[in-house]
């Protein structure tokens, strides 16, 4: 693995985190499994085997599990693709993010145009079920440029595609020396032409940034808008969990070695936070309310354990500016809503 740390050993903390929570989640039934963050198609095949059989063995899965591995196309090799399959991964997603050399540089990505082609043809080799990750409003990027990397990741025919605005983050080189972007009208216009053409393509667009052919939505995603449970082990993993007495969300020790410390003294939690009853009710419409499709007006109280009602003056602002759709069976945004989600979302921020 990266950073010098061996396989085995990674795995075996994994597997040993997840032993020591299983009274958090006894009795839950999974239905995906998502290796995500940093390369996890750094593991081998093996490894990937052994943790899915430990898991197999620890808890209860759904027939028709969603088993999803994100890759770096700048890490990927056939073989390595085939033993993944053969584990059980049955959906892969791509961090293209653009197939523009010019722009991968830019964005500091580790691989080039030609390794991104080279990694979708030898994942549809080995999947039937693939993801592609583009970036859009890149440094120096033209509509003309961003049209053309979606037309590119449409002709490969993926199950889905992920089209996501670059966004600065703080702690980033890009936070400290901000790049020249396109401004907002002309990234309002790509994200219109891009919506435009993945929807020509056969593409639903089901959430603010993720497009799918019929019945290929990410499983796992779609748990997280819609404010189900995950449980996070790995180094830096997050995880939220509704327990009897309230929601929390906890952080595993973002360094693989201080991670494999804490599972070795038994304590493989280093930050759980109890989400307070005004939190809950923001982050639950935070993440629902991305969804085109919006939500049942149930779920609300089935998640966080509040009465729809305490959000009645915040519903009716939004249906009153024409942000929101409310009937008896679904609350969702408009296509106002959809285009000025931040302003929807804002109406619901807690008090202070």
């Amino acid at each position: 693995m990266d950073g010098g740390i061996p396989e085995k050993i990674y795995v075996a903390a994994l597997l040993k985190d997840l032993e020591m929570a299983l009274p958090q989640v006894w009795g839950r039934r999974i239905e995906s499994i998502f290796f995500g963050g940093g390369t996890p198609s750094l593991l081998s095949g093996e490894a990937l085997d052994e943790i899915l059989a430990g898991i197999r063995l620890l808890l209860p899965l759904e027939p028709g599990l969603e088993v999803t591995l994100e890759a770096n196309p700048g890490a990927v090799e056939a073989g390595r693709f085939e033993a993944y399959r053969a584990a059980g991964v049955n959906r892969l997603s791509l961090g293209i993010q653009s197939f523009n050399p010019r722009h991968l540089k830019a964005i500091g990505r580790i691989h080039d145009d030609h390794e991104a082609y080279r990694a979708i043809e030898l994942a549809q080799q080995s999947f039937e079920n693939i993801n592609l990750d583009l970036m859009y409003a890149l440094p120096g990027q033209t509509q003309a440029e961003a049209l053309a990397d979606i037309r590119t990741a449409i002709s490969f025919r993926p199950q889905h595609l992920s089209a996501y605005h670059l966004t600065i983050e703080p702690n980033t080189l890009f936070h400290h020396h901000p790049p020249i972007l396109p401004d907002d009208d002309a990234s309002a216009l790509m994200q219109d032409e891009i919506e435009g053409l993945l929807g020509g393509g056969g593409y639903l667009h089901y959430e603010t940034s993720a497009f799918s052919l019929a019945n290929h939505r990410c499983r796992h995603n779609l748990n997280y808008w819609l404010f189900g449970d995950y449980l996070g082990i790995g180094a830096g993993a997050h995880g939220k969990l509704s327990l009897p007495d309230g929601v929390v969300r906890q952080t595993r020790p973002r360094h693989p070695q201080a991670y494999m410390k804490a599972i070795e003294m038994g304590q493989p939690v280093q930050d759980e936070v109890r989400v307070d009853p005004a939190g809950l009710a923001f982050e639950f419409m935070m993440n629902a309310l991305r969804l085109n499709d919006g939500f049942r007006p149930e779920l609300f109280s089935l998640r966080t354990g509040l009465p729809l009602s305490t959000r009645n003056n915040g519903l009716q602002l939004a249906s009153d500016r024409g942000l929101l759709e409310q009937t008896d069976t679904i609350i969702r945004p408009t296509p106002m809503g959809r285009r000025f989600l931040n302003d929807l979302l804002a109406i619901f921020l807690p008090e202070e």
